[in-house]
């Protein structure tokens, strides 16, 4: 079998050579998605333009403000006079939030009253919009916390809050969205790349009519899908090692589990996508519509169900159930679970077995569909 095997990665590697453009898809093309996308795509919120209405202009009305500048979350853009002025630059896209501090703030404060705030946000960016009020409940919070201490302590009494709030981040104490992302990138690009270089590979066969070559050799049709994955196998791993070398020097992002473990997720995953793109290959009768179809089904399923940008849990039922035909959702729990956590095998190997399982009917649905192509 081997025998048999070698000559046909030989002349898959031979045609990889002559055209260029596969090797610049499968290796050049994952680490330039990774660092546009990687930049691009940010949930972090930061510098946001915040105007102030400050209708008292005292000490206490001040420090508020400088509490909420000094947070590094937002920039005192501009001091306004009025709600409406504040409405017309949030409507012209010139600010995020306003403050309206009341004519009555330093007294109520001084009385022990409550003292409102009014913060206006832009929620047409709904994420950004509860992001923004987050921070602002957090500034507010400290602030008053602050004001409590200092009038006990002027009262005599011991300074103390009854319960203490410590909240500890594990796996990515600075709330970085790129380090949540990337695993998800690398999926996604990993997916996209080897599908679209296999699924092109046996349609140049039917293209060039050497098909009927294949036909009459004593090369089976498992055989000739191994020769010809092979090659694209250890060119997707290459990638897959260069699209992890550049997340780590452009996003920090570190590897924190076994790189063994790693090794093994992400070939089982790479061959997953290969037996996509074949399976594509099989059914197609045009490179056109080979790329259209791989595009189709490697890019869509792997935003949309993996989990890579949506949560699959807050999905309906029935998409969670066809979330299951995306190799990449079980990868994405596997890659995240040993890059960002650092845990061994006993707490994905349910999704190896998903992995395996998958990749063994789409290569039984190749082979199958590849004799047909033959007979």
């Amino acid at each position: 079998m081997t025998s048999r095997i070698v000559p046909i990665m030989k002349k898959e590697v031979r045609q990889i050579k002559r055209d260029k453009r596969v090797l610049a898809v499968l290796i050049l093309v994952p680490a330039m998605l990774l660092l546009l996308n990687g930049y691009a795509m940010n949930f972090d919120v930061q510098h946001i333009k915040m105007a102030v209405i400050d209708q008292e202009r005292s000490k206490e009305s001040r420090e508020l403000v400088s509490a909420f500048v000094t947070s590094g979350y937002f920039d005192n853009t501009v001091s306004l006079s009025s709600s409406e002025e504040a409405t017309r630059l949030i409507d012209d896209a010139k600010l995020k939030m306003a403050i309206v501090i009341p004519t009555d703030f330093s007294k109520k404060i001084l009385s022990n009253d409550a003292a409102d705030i009014q913060v206006l946000v832009d929620g047409s960016d709904s994420n950004s919009a509860s992001t923004i009020i987050g921070y602002a409940q957090a500034v507010t919070l400290q602030y008053s916390q602050k004001i409590v201490l200092k009038n006990l302590a002027k009262m005599g009494r011991k300074s103390y809050i009854p319960i203490q709030y410590e909240a500890r981040m594990w796996y990515n104490p600075e709330l970085k969205s790129a380090k949540f992302l990337v695993p998800g990138l690398i999926g996604f690009i990993l997916a996209i790349t080897a599908v679209i270089a296999t699924s092109l590979s046996i349609v140049k066969e039917k293209e060039r009519n050497t098909i009927e070559q294949i036909d009459v050799s004593p090369v089976s049709s498992l055989e000739l899908i191994i020769g010809k994955m092979i090659p694209y196998a250890v060119i997707s791993m290459l990638a897959a090692v260069l699209v992890l070398t550049a997340a780590y020097f452009m996003f920090d992002v570190v590897v924190k589990g076994s790189y063994l473990d790693l090794f093994v997720a992400t070939l089982l995953f790479i061959i997953a996508a290969l037996s996509i793109g074949l399976f594509v290959s099989t059914i197609s009768d045009n490179q056109q519509v080979a790329f259209q179809l791989a595009s189709l089904v490697s890019m869509l399923p792997t935003i949309i169900l993996s989990g890579f940008m949506f949560p699959i849990r807050s999905m309906p039922l029935f998409l969670q159930i066809l979330s299951n035909i995306t190799p990449a959702k079980f990868y994405l729990v596997i890659l995240r679970s040993i890059i960002l956590k650092g845990v061994g095998f006993t707490a994905w190997w349910d999704q190896i077995l998903y992995l395996c399982i998958f990749i063994t009917v789409v290569l039984f649905l190749s082979v199958r569909r590849f004799k047909k192509t033959l007979g």
